[in-house]
């Protein structure tokens, strides 16, 4: 596969690596697995224009993104738009969509995976025509987002000291607002203080990803609005990954999820994929089943087939 990767300098952990070191690396294992590669490294301003270059090289059929999950969420709107083939090296401090895709989390150890990888088809989702492959939501964590931006850090444990302090002011202030939603054939109207809707149905994990990439779905929860003692009671559960288990919640499985905002609030905020944006008072979520390709790593080899391989080669085979 012609292969262009291209590594944000800026994002997590290269920040501490040798990046000239780490491009050697990675040409000489992609080489070796067969594949035409090239590195590129850059700042973090330049990472989406770089990556949009790619796009429109001929010849190229794919695209390794390094970085933080806003690094990978832009590279994965930009393969599915162009149809290229996205490899994911996690360099941020959560890296959601790679553990969806079940990549490991070391950034050298990832590369001989990718280097073997399958291709698979994967969902997208998209919020007014914008994509996400992790998560929209509004409320509770777009505050907390907001909160978090304002304070200063400069490592990955800087940002995670960040968050936290960030989720106790939210817990201390936690926003309520009305929405109404049309989802298959359920409408309602509610009077809540979280929406979420995900890139396929969270799994578990504290850290709320999911657990298939492939399921053609969407997760959508609503939380009712909470005191903060609610907002206390669903932090336990979510980090207990029993966010369904929560009374103030209500999950469903759905492809595609209108919201309407009544209320006009110029602060409204909402939150794709970490970033913080503006949000419109009407609201199109949609699941793109199947659409984006993704690398994953490639299924074990069962062992009788090993064996056949090996006798081919000369080796004596053992049944």
């Amino acid at each position: 596969m012609n292969l262009i990767a291209i590594f944000n300098r800026d994002g997590g952990t290269f920040k501490t690596t040798d990046m000239a070191a780490y491009c050697h690396r990675a040409e000489q294992v992609f080489r070796q697995a067969g594949h035409e590669i090239e590195c590129r490294v850059v700042a973090g301003d330049d990472v989406v224009e770089a990556m949009e270059n790619v796009a429109a090289t001929r010849g190229v059929e794919g695209l390794i993104a390094g970085g933080g999950d806003g690094t990978i969420s832009a590279a994965a709107s930009i393969a599915w738009k162009s149809g290229l083939v996205l490899g994911i090296v996690p360099a941020g401090t959560m890296n959601l969509f790679a553990r969806s895709l079940k990549l490991p989390l070391d950034i050298w150890q990832v590369l001989e995976v990718l280097a073997k990888a399958e291709v698979e088809a994967a969902d997208i989702a998209s919020a007014n025509g914008r994509p996400f492959i992790h998560q929209f939501s509004a409320g509770l964590h777009a505050r907390m987002v907001r909160y978090r931006n304002r304070m200063s850090y400069a490592s990955r444990l800087g940002k995670i000291r960040a968050n936290v302090r960030a989720a106790f002011g939210v817990m201390l202030d936690p926003p309520v607002f009305e929405v109404e939603f049309a989802a298959h054939d359920r409408r309602d109207y509610r009077r809540v203080s979280a929406i979420s809707v995900s890139n396929n149905e969270f799994g578990n994990d504290a850290l709320m990803y999911a657990d298939s990439v492939n399921g053609g779905h969407l997760g959508f929860y609503v939380a009712d609005a909470l005191t903060p003692a609610g907002v206390a009671a669903l932090t336990i559960d979510i980090l207990r990954g029993r966010l369904k288990d929560n009374q103030a919640v209500s999950a469903m499985k759905v492809t595609e999820v209108d919201l309407h905002f009544p209320k006009a609030r110029r602060d409204i905020r909402c939150v794709m994929d970490g970033e913080l944006l503006p949000m419109d008072r009407d609201v199109a979520l949609k699941v793109h089943a199947g659409e984006l390709k993704v690398l994953v790593p490639a299924a074990p080899r069962p062992v009788n087939a090993v064996r056949a391989a090996e006798g081919t080669a000369g080796n004596p085979v053992t049944l």
